[in-house]
Order: C-alpha cells, then structure tokens, then sequence
C-alpha cells in the first residue's frame, strides 16, 4: 500500500503542475496577444493525447460506453456532461490574465472562488458524496478566502497594455481578479459533475468528456473573436508554450490515484499547498510584468490558513462520502 506520506507528496506534485500550466497558458496567450487561443491550444493539445489513449486501450473505450449507457437509462443528465465549459473558463483565465496578475495572485483568486463555491456544491449534494452541511469551519474559511483576495488584489499589477492582450488594457488589477474568481467558482462545479461521470462510467470517462465539451466551447468563442479581430499574426516556435494541456492531463490523471491513497482531504489540502507554493517560486525566480509584494505573500498564506479552516472535519465522514 502506497504511504500517506507519498501520496501528499504527489498531491503537491499535482498543485505545482497546475501552477506552471498556469503560466505556461499565460505567456502564451501574451505572445499570441488572445488569451482564447491559447485556451484552445491547450485543451487542443490535451485532448489529442486522451484520443490516442481511447485508440489505444478498449478498456478505455469501454468507460465512454458505461457513459452512454448510463444516459440512456437516466442515471446521467446530458447537462452533467457540461463541467468542460468550467474548465475551459479556468484556462482561458490562466491565459488572459497570468502575466498581468503573477501565478500568486491569480492562484488565491482562483482557490478563494472554488472555496466558495464548493460551500454550495456540497450543500446542494451536486456531487456523488451527496449533501454535506455549511458548518462554522468552513463558513470561516470562505470568509478568510475572501478576505485574501481582497488583499491579493490590492497589491497592484503592471501595465496590462504591455502583458495582455488590447481587450483588458486599462482594467484595474482588483477588477481584474474577478475572472480566475469566477473561474475557481466554476471548478467546484466541474468536479461534482465529472465526479458523477467517473462514478458511472470511469475517471479516464471523464477526463476525455471534459476535455472535449471544454474544447468545443473555447471554439465557438474563437471563432467569434477571429471574425472580429482576425486570428493571432504568428505562433510562437518555443515548444514548452504548448505543454500546458498535456501537463493538465497528466494531473487530472494523477489526482485519481492519490484521492485513492490519502482521501479527499488530504488531496485537496496538499494540491492548493503545491499550487501556492510553487507560484510564489514562480513569480519569484520568473517574473512577469507584476510583481511579488508583501501584501500578495500575506494573500497567500491567508488562503492557505483559509483551505485548513475550511477542511477541517473528521477524516472518517470525508472518506464516506467518497464511498
């Protein structure tokens, strides 16, 4: 049996992978100056890797049929399948608004939003573990979340005509932070959906639905913003600006393994613990045009303190609702 030591060691794996996507998607998107494309990009990208795998395992193939059946026999809604689109709004956020925000900045915006959200998800039962009560700890974390993003977005960003692209220029970074907000909003609701996917058909089920409703999504508003304004004048050569879809495959697949190893809590706790982390190195060691104040530091450490809050509950009734 893998220890619970290593399985928190992956979940901080898995939280550092989801910060370097983050800035990958969100040079890209500078470089290509639409922050959509780079969206599509990434997805595009992750989704090809999942097709070949479907091509090559019947097993695989096998889960996408479960599905099927399932929404055949009314076990699945058609509209649970629609957890993509929340995804695909989380990149489309890293690639819009990472290199005018940093990866700090944007992470504590995002997990605030999920925070939040989830409060509602698991009190509405959307997810398969069904219903769980708004108690005092989680309601003071949301409150702390809150809290961080305030201070997060007071600590300033650079001028976003030179990192983004024309349509956000002028917006003030506390305004800004409302798009990886509402993006980690979002997230709460694509994992309860995708988790009732994976309970009737398999994980790897619904990683390939996601990333496919997820793709079909960030095409239609493409092709709207390339009637508009035309298509990016040239792709950049560097290959690691391309990674970002395959990185988000890779940690969606782990995360299946380690909630196997250490349960939902411990996952969640040490995956924002990695995801944190490893942006205050990030902005540290690579910076973008915004800058790594005191007060984003604090915003930090003042989500981290949030999710503990929030987390806390008897580890027992967490792993029942994975039962």
């Amino acid at each position: 049996m893998v220890s619970r030591r290593s399985g928190l060691g992956f979940g901080l794996l898995i939280g550092a992978g989801v910060a370097v996507q983050g800035r990958i998607n969100g040079e890209l998107g500078v470089r290509l100056q639409d922050g959509i494309a780079a969206a599509v990009v990434s997805f595009g990208s992750g989704f090809l890797v999942l097709v070949v795998a479907v091509l090559l395992s019947s097993r695989l193939r096998a889960g996408l049929r479960e599905v099927r059946a399932a929404l055949a026999a009314g076990e699945l809604r058609h509209w649970q399948l629609l957890g993509g689109l929340f995804g695909a709004l989380f990149v489309a956020s890293q690639s819009l608004t990472v290199a005018a925000l940093g990866v700090t900045a944007f992470t504590v915006a995002a997990v605030s939003g999920q925070l939040l959200s989830s409060l509602l998800v698991d009190r509405l039962g959307v997810g398969p573990g069904g219903r769980t009560p708004v108690t005092v700890a989680r309601l003071g974390g949301a409150v702390l979340a809150v809290a961080a993003v305030l201070l997060a977005g007071s600590g300033g960003s650079a001028p976003l005509s030179l990192r983004t692209s024309s349509w956000l220029e002028g917006v003030p970074g506390p305004v800004l932070l409302a798009l990886p907000a509402a993006a980690g909003i979002g997230l709460a609701w694509q994992q309860a959906w995708n988790g009732r996917i994976g309970t009737t058909g398999s994980p790897f089920a619904a990683t390939v639905i996601n990333f496919a409703v997820g793709l079909v999504g960030l095409l239609i508003v493409e092709a709207l913003v390339v009637a508009r304004v035309g298509p990016p004048a040239e792709f950049p050569r560097q290959p690691w600006l391309y990674l970002g879809g395959v990185i988000g495959v890779l940690f969606i697949a782990a995360g299946v393994l380690v909630v196997r190893w250490v349960g939902v809590l411990l996952m969640g706790l040490s995956t924002v613990a990695g995801q944190l982390t490893c942006s205050l190195v990030l902005d540290w060691a690579l910076p973008t045009g915004a800058e790594l104040s005191a007060v984003k530091l604090l915003g930090c450490v003042l989500t981290l303190a949030a999710v503990v809050v929030a987390a806390r509950a008897p580890v027992a009734s967490e792993r029942e609702q994975v039962g």
